[in-house]
């Protein structure tokens, strides 16, 4: 593992509701672990641009601070930018990757990867939960919780 500080992109859809929740748990997740110095930058953006600008969904937004993870973001679009700025751009499923390795420019240095790769429970897919109700949200800061702590062990952090 390298000793430079790390950046770390999480990319859904939309960026309204699963990517900015794994960029608070994790960012949550990184402070409650005092590993702050490690990180340099945690953000979220999204494959498409309809809701640049928006806040997080409110069900999202309500499941993280009924578990005490504040969030505060603004959905952002991925740029080809973000595959030099970033070590990590993490997904939350298939087509997410499929876009993301469309747009990725030919040598640019970011892992573009699944974050459920992470998930000590195997669970790949973070699936959106935008059509469904607050059951799916709650699931999805389980799996973003427990992928967090796995992307951070495959770190060598904790």
């Amino acid at each position: 593992m390298s000793k430079d500080p790390i950046s770390v992109l999480f990319v859904c859809l939309g960026n309204i509701c699963r990517s900015p929740m794994a960029e608070a748990v994790f960012a949550h997740t990184v402070q409650k672990n005092n590993l702050q110095d490690k990180f340099t930058k945690i953000d979220s953006a999204g494959t498409a641009s309809y809701h640049v600008g928006s806040v997080p969904d409110s069900r999202s937004s309500s499941t993280c601070k009924s578990h005490g993870v504040p969030v505060n973001h603004k959905a952002r679009k991925v740029t080809k930018k973000d595959f030099d700025d970033f070590d990590y751009v993490l997904c939350m499923d298939e087509y997410n990757l499929s876009d993301l390795k469309r747009l990725a420019p030919s040598g640019s240095k970011a892992v573009v990867k699944l974050f459920g790769e992470y998930d000590p429970k195997g669970e790949l897919i973070i699936e959106d939960p935008y059509y469904g109700g607050r059951d799916g949200f709650e699931h999805n800061f389980r799996q973003v919780t427990r992928a967090s702590e796995g992307f951070l062990k495959s770190l060598d952090l904790i």
